[in-house]
């Protein structure tokens, strides 16, 4: 057995260490695995373009995140602050309840990266709900506040989780369509997805009731200077 190859993990760990670049740490240590394989080095390139390709939808998540941090630095969450704040009649409910629809709605017909925790929760839809919580029971505390953070990315999962198996190409209603092929029943994407839009409406109005409870459960704690906690 050849453990030169092995080589590559060892440049992984000292790149790592020396606190390198990522992308020069990992593509080097294919080179070097690659190389003392015996691969050539054209055969190697080759491979290293078609791993490029087949994984650029992930790159284009990785590239999500220092965006959204150089947003955030921009202060992005305080100009979203600001604007809920200007805003008359928007509730923690209401924003909540509605994002939820929207985005329940984009993962039915496909879209289901255009929102998600990166992009949208931790720096819009988190601050937008905290500042319209604040609007109108007051001050949070820190229990408050994580509560109103954790209920908005519930929301977003619930939307995503619940819209997309109504797609018919997601990858879950093929796997479903195949589970009853290989039991002798023959199942069409779209019955499968026309029988997954009931549990996706009873989804939506069971979070939406809940996000109701918990608004009222907070204006109820605002009443109660001694309380800190919510109920959920």
């Amino acid at each position: 057995m050849n453990y030169w190859p092995l080589l590559g993990v060892a440049v992984v760990v000292t790149g790592f260490v020396l606190r390198l670049n990522p992308v020069i740490v990992v593509v080097s240590a294919g080179l070097v695995s690659g190389l003392t394989a015996g691969m050539s080095l054209p055969d190697l390139l080759a491979l290293l373009g078609e791993s490029f390709v087949s994984n650029r939808a992930l790159l284009l998540f990785a590239f999500t995140l220092p965006t959204i941090g150089v947003l955030e630095r921009a202060g992005l969450r305080e100009h979203a602050l600001a604007w809920i704040t200007r805003l008359r009649g928007v509730t923690m409910a209401r924003l909540l309840i509605t994002y939820l629809g929207v985005r329940q709605l984009l993962s039915m017909v496909g879209l289901i990266d255009i929102a998600g925790h990166a992009q949208t929760v931790r720096p819009l839809l988190a601050p937008m709900a905290e500042s319209a919580a604040e609007k109108t029971q007051g001050g949070l505390d820190r229990v408050q506040t994580q509560r109103v953070h954790a209920l908005s990315a519930a929301t977003d999962n619930v939307g995503r989780f619940f819209g997309e198996d109504v797609f018919l190409a997601f990858g879950a209603v093929l796997l479903i369509q195949g589970f009853f092929n290989e039991h002798g029943i023959a199942l069409q994407p779209l019955q499968i997805a026309i029988w997954a839009l009931p549990t996706a409406i009873a989804a939506f109005v069971i979070h939406a009731i809940r996000i109701s409870w918990f608004q009222r459960n907070l204006a109820h704690a605002a009443t109660q200077p001694g309380s800190a906690h919510v109920a959920d």
